[in-house]
């Protein structure tokens, strides 16, 4: 793997099971993208049996988290990490778990076509690609970030989630609008609120990723977090002299 940025260690074996969590992060950042577009793709085509493969394939991504923390976990216990490895491990389980939720609003999405696909198209659901473009970028580039730590990339993510804002405030205005003036197609409206949100979320999934990629790096919490940082952003205490 040669991504990576960080320094290599005296201990090869080290270096393969930090790469080994690396990938796994990788591969479960990939799938949830997939996922993702493929849900849309399946409301936008009204293909309920695409619809129907994204939700069953939602299990090789909880698979992949539960690698992802098992990996960690031995790697924890077998080399007793410190400072920058022990931050970049941490943020490794805590990425999964987003990567994780970011499938399950994709298996939602997916849930929700056979409802959005029964009547005729709603007109302002033409956002919603898009708007699924703009979060799956941002997921790639968090996870692009965290292989690299690469701190620069990832404050783009956590800019980016304005235009994620701003594409769901303008769906939902519209969605709103068009209730009113179709009434008919008012359960079908509702059913994109909810994927609206759904990608919202995943915006916001992405930039706690670009987050915990500046603290793996710095040590600090990204610049949203900087006065809510809870414990698990604080920086790591030196360890105390012996």
């Amino acid at each position: 793997m040669t991504e990576q940025a960080g320094p290599r260690h005296t201990l090869h074996s080290y270096d393969e099971e930090l790469d080994h969590i690396r990938l796994l992060i990788r591969d479960s950042g990939q799938l949830a993208g997939r996922q993702l577009l493929g849900a849309v793709d399946a409301m936008v085509r009204r293909d309920f049996v695409g619809a129907a493969a994204i939700v069953a394939a939602d299990e090789e991504i909880d698979r992949l988290q539960a690698a992802t923390e098992q990996q960690a976990i031995r790697t924890i216990g077998r080399r007793a990490p410190m400072a920058d490895d022990l931050r970049e491990i941490i943020s490794a389980i805590k990425i999964a778990g987003e990567l994780e939720r970011v499938g399950d609003y994709a298996k939602n999405i997916a849930k929700r076509v056979p409802v959005i696909g029964e009547t005729a198209p709603v007109a302002p659901a033409v956002i919603v690609p898009e708007m699924a473009k703009l979060v799956v970028r941002m997921i790639d580039d968090a996870i692009a970030a965290y292989i690299g730590r690469d701190v620069a990339l990832a404050k783009q993510v956590i800019e980016a989630d304005t235009a994620a804002d701003e594409f769901y405030n303008s769906l939902f205005r519209s969605l709103l609008v068009h209730m009113i003036e179709n009434p008919r197609q008012t359960t079908q409206s509702a059913h994109l609120l909810f994927v609206a949100k759904n990608l919202e979320r995943v915006g916001d999934h992405a930039t706690n990723i670009a987050e915990m990629v500046c603290y793996t790096a710095t040590g600090e919490p990204g610049a949203s977090r900087a006065s809510t940082a809870g414990a698990a952003y604080e920086p790591l205490p030196a360890p105390a002299d012996r």
